[in-house]
């Protein structure tokens, strides 16, 4: 048995709050950061997909910094065999991102990347090698050698996967975005097949000897995306 999937307009209590934004520019662009702190998934799921799908081409992009209360997403290429194999109450939700099964949970860094790909010049697999390229810069920075896969984009630390990515991309535009696996019970990815892949080992940074604190590691990581998305270390302003 498996817990009950929570499809696109199922209500849910929302628990989006304390939504801080921080407009920065980066080589004359302008970037608006949303720090979310946790909320939940269906309601983060909606404000990002209508925002995308109402930007117009002028708009700057976005970067949502957020973690999410317990939950399963299946992306659009997910089957039946994904599911969750024991009943251990975290809900299932079908999402429209691109991609298989995964868990997000608290103590997991979530990066929403709200891009206007056509502005960058940029297609979607230059994204994805972007996305993956800018947490290898960061745990860099801690000595840890990692790499993407172009088999299956996301981000490993020898065999065990610590990055997850997915997308959607409408009207030349793009929502979703990464996981960083950094300090959470990594439990629930035992009773799915990560990202499809039967056996695939999950890391995160605390086994690593990584004990940063998880809002100084999204600030990093949020400056190693604008480092690699738009060529310049942020330059906040007030």
């Amino acid at each position: 048995m498996t817990d009950p999937i929570i499809e696109a307009g199922t209500p849910v209590r929302p628990r989006i709050s304390g939504s801080v934004s921080a407009p920065a520019n980066t080589a004359g662009t302008s970037l608006i950061i949303e720090r979310l702190g946790l909320v939940d998934y269906m309601p983060t799921w909606k404000q990002m997909r209508e925002t995308t799908l109402a930007r117009t081409a002028d708009e700057p992009d976005q970067l949502w910094l957020l973690q999410h209360t317990p939950v399963y997403t299946l992306g659009l290429a997910a089957r039946a065999a994904h599911l969750p194999r024991t009943a251990n109450q975290i809900p299932v939700v079908k999402s429209d991102r691109g991609g298989q099964i995964t868990y997000h949970g608290p103590g997991q860094i979530i990066v929403y990347t709200l891009v206007d790909l056509r502005r960058l010049g940029i297609g979607v697999r230059q994204l994805v090698r972007l996305l993956e390229q800018s947490v290898i810069d960061l745990l860099k920075q801690y000595k840890v050698a990692a790499r993407g896969s172009e088999q299956a984009p996301g981000v490993y630390v020898s065999d065990a996967k610590i990055a997850a990515l997915g997308l959607r991309i409408r009207n030349g535009c793009s929502y979703h975005g990464l996981s960083l696996n950094v300090d959470m019970d990594l439990a629930p990815f035992a009773d799915i097949d990560p990202c499809g892949y039967p056996g695939l080992g999950v890391s995160q940074l605390r086994d690593l000897g990584i004990d940063e604190d998880i809002n100084t590691l999204g600030e990093k990581l949020l400056a190693s995306l604008q480092a690699n998305l738009w060529g310049q270390q942020p330059m906040e302003t007030r």
